[in-house]
């Protein structure tokens, strides 16, 4: 029989009020780990704190925007003094958007850097010391946009390529501590990430271009999140169009780009022209 690696183990996950995120700390819950949630929805959390409890897992619920420094910091305190460590960090909150370069508002360039980026580096930063001393697993969950750029998509592909450098680095700096560091790229996975998107002036894009219903389920993302830390996985391409991306842009990157423009061209109300 398998052995349940993560029973007992402390488990941050961000970004976990709905998707990969929520249905990641599901998935943590049935095996057993002790759960911390952080988001900015006070309700939802309360929602999903009494999911995980009916399961008979703990749970520590932290209203967190980790664009915000001193928020991070804050939950990990208090993760650390109702647990007494951290074994394992999910960054999975993030913000997407949806306009061209010329028209967008730099403000909002700044929002997906502050989020994606920022948020990731500050949960790092203060959950680090105690990960390193369990040799536990930092998780980043990436996109295909991190490793191409998507054309509509500036901010957030800037942002994914940041994480990207920042997580192969810090796993480089602790090869000896033996530090486990997973980037993942989930492709189009059902969630509301599309919904928020920000526009060219900040507002939310309301509706997705997706068929949601056709779109990978936030479920089987989390059940891939769990199997790569079982694994010790560096890296983890979950969909064949990715795997071709990572391939194919060091061989004919000009066909690459190309394919991605028609790719996000065909979107309905498409910033491209």
């Amino acid at each position: 029989m398998k052995r349940n690696i993560f029973r007992d183990k402390v488990v941050i996950v961000t970004g976990a009020s709905s998707g990969i995120g929520r249905a990641t700390a599901l998935e943590f819950a049935r095996n057993g780990s002790r759960v911390v949630i952080a988001a900015r929805s006070e309700e939802r959390l309360k929602e999903l704190e009494t999911e995980i409890t009916s399961i008979g897992a703990e749970v520590l619920p932290c209203v967190t925007d980790v664009a915000r420094e001193d928020d991070c910091r804050k939950m990990v305190e208090k993760t650390v003094e109702k647990f007494g460590t951290i074994h394992i960090l999910i960054n999975n909150a993030g913000i997407s958007m949806r306009a061209l370069f010329e028209d967008v508002d730099l403000a909002v360039l700044k929002r997906l850097m502050d989020v994606n980026f920022w948020g990731t580096v500050y949960c790092t930063r203060y959950a680090l010391p105690y990960i390193l001393k369990n040799r536990g697993s930092i998780v980043g969950v990436s996109s295909t946009a991190g490793f191409h750029g998507l054309p509509g998509r500036t901010g957030y592909s800037a942002s994914k390529f940041a994480i990207h450098g920042f997580l192969e680095t810090i796993r480089i700096e602790y090869l000896k501590e033996k530090l486990h560091v997973m980037i993942i790229a989930p492709g189009f996975t059902a969630s509301e990430v599309r919904k928020h998107a920000l526009l060219a002036d900040g507002s939310e894009q309301g509706n997705s271009p997706r068929e949601e219903k056709k779109l990978a389920s936030p479920e089987y993302v989390a059940r891939w999140i769990l199997k790569g830390i079982r694994k010790k996985k560096r890296n983890k391409i979950m969909t064949w169009a990715g795997r071709f991306t990572a391939l194919l842009q060091r061989i004919i990157p000009a066909i690459v780009d190309y394919a991605y423009y028609l790719e996000m061209k065909r979107e309905p109300n498409s910033p491209l022209k």
